[in-house]
């Protein structure tokens, strides 16, 4: 990748940007939590002045695709030929940390955002990019019956009102019976800090996050819009290393905190 090129994004769409900055300073740490080469080669083949926008990088989007990538490898461990549905992938580069060469990967995101990603990375016959919205569900049609299903959705749901999220998650849960989701959430006081307009830096304004909440509200929420889940389970986020570490692993402890702080989550959906 010797040509630098100029990404033409905004609102939701640049959010794949600041994930990618967090992302490649974790994964270029000699310490760092993941080991991400392609992230790194794009990070430098992106003419954009991340720490301008986002400011320094920090742990957290490294961790978390570090957490996504455990349960995606444990998922293809145990169904090799298992469907793996990212939406609102961006620039996210999994697919060349983990893989089987019998899994069948679909990457949703928006057009804007799928015409970015394959500057640097290419679809083929078993990692399909589909250029449309994860509201659209005409993207599950592409997803092949009778093979295990695990989606993910990294920072996405937030971005989505309530009530097309919840009718979402009930399509999910009648045409993908059985299959896994996990996704990452954030507290109801950081959602309302982004209505009223968060300036993450003096040149960055975050996009609106319409979906927030607090951790104790979320199973309950969740099964009332899918009543019939087979699991809804926390995966553990902690700093990786050093004071912060230890902070963060006591305040995910404390419950009068924990429940403010944000969060992964996975779910399974009833079997037919």
């Amino acid at each position: 990748m010797t040509t630098r090129h100029v990404p033409n994004l905004t609102d939701v769409p640049e959010t794949m940007l600041w994930t990618l900055h967090n992302r490649a300073s974790e994964a270029a740490r000699a310490d760092g939590v993941i080991r991400d080469p392609r992230a790194l080669d794009i990070h430098r083949a992106l003419d954009y002045d991340y720490e301008r926008a986002f400011g320094p990088a920090d742990y957290s989007h490294g961790v978390r695709s570090a957490i996504f990538d455990a349960e995606l490898r444990a998922f293809l461990d145990a169904h090799p030929d298992g469907v793996i549905v990212n939406l609102g992938e961006g620039l996210e580069t999994q697919r060349f940390r983990l893989d089987s060469d019998r899994a069948l990967w679909l990457s949703v995101d928006l057009p804007e955002s799928i015409a970015i990603r394959e500057r640097f990375i290419s679809p083929d016959a078993r990692h399909l990019h589909l250029p449309m919205s994860a509201l659209d569900t005409r993207w599950i049609d592409r997803v092949p019956s009778g093979r295990p299903v695990y989606v993910t959705a990294q920072g996405l749901f937030m971005y989505f009102d309530p009530e097309a999220l919840a009718g979402l998650l009930r399509e999910l849960a009648t045409r993908l019976p059985g299959a896994w989701l996990a996704f990452d959430h954030i507290p109801g006081w950081l959602s309302r800090r982004t209505l009223r307009g968060w300036w993450k830096t003096p040149h960055y304004r975050t996009p609106k996050m319409p979906w927030g909440i607090d951790r104790h509200r979320l199973a309950p929420t969740l099964r009332d819009w899918v009543p019939d889940l087979v699991e809804v389970q926390d995966l553990e986020f902690v700093a990786p290393r050093g004071l912060t570490r230890a902070l963060t692993w006591l305040v995910a402890r404390v419950p009068v905190l924990r429940r403010y702080l944000p969060g992964i989550v996975r779910v399974r959906f009833a079997p037919a």
